[in-house]
């Protein structure tokens, strides 16, 4: 019945912190669109077919999660270049590794991960495919 995920919501306390989390330190792209009810601007961050979209704690859209809070979130991307490269790029741009690199299980198999935090304290995992 369920074919892939198309986006998934992200509660932030500190939106323009995060914003350049994702889109400076990982490379997703900022996209502004016009949705829910009343229409009204929203943001959201895309990579490959998926995409972020932004709720602000305290300004959340309706209809949301029944309890939205920052720092809830414990998510896995697969990256599009090998994980040293992954490794060298979050040096480059200061942003810590607070675990890795370390073998895992992804969806499809084996992955190789790193892990960092964003603003708000969500657990990110960094991965290649093995």
């Amino acid at each position: 019945m369920i074919h892939h995920l198309d986006h998934l919501v992200l509660t932030t306390a500190r939106p323009e912190a995060c914003i350049d989390f994702y889109t400076r330190v990982l490379g997703m792209q900022l996209e502004s669109f016009v949705g829910g009810t009343p229409p009204v601007e929203r943001k959201a961050l895309k990579f490959g077919q998926q995409k972020i979209n932004l709720h602000v704690q305290g300004a959340e859209f309706e209809p949301k999660a029944h309890l939205p809070v920052p720092g809830a979130l414990d998510l896995c991307f697969i990256a599009d270049v090998p994980l040293d490269s992954v490794i060298a790029l979050l040096a480059e741009r200061r942003w810590p590794i607070i675990e890795g690199p370390v073998q895992r299980t992804g969806a499809t198999g084996r992955i190789r991960s790193v892990y960092v935090r964003d603003p708000d304290f969500n657990l990110i995992e960094i991965s290649e495919q093995l």
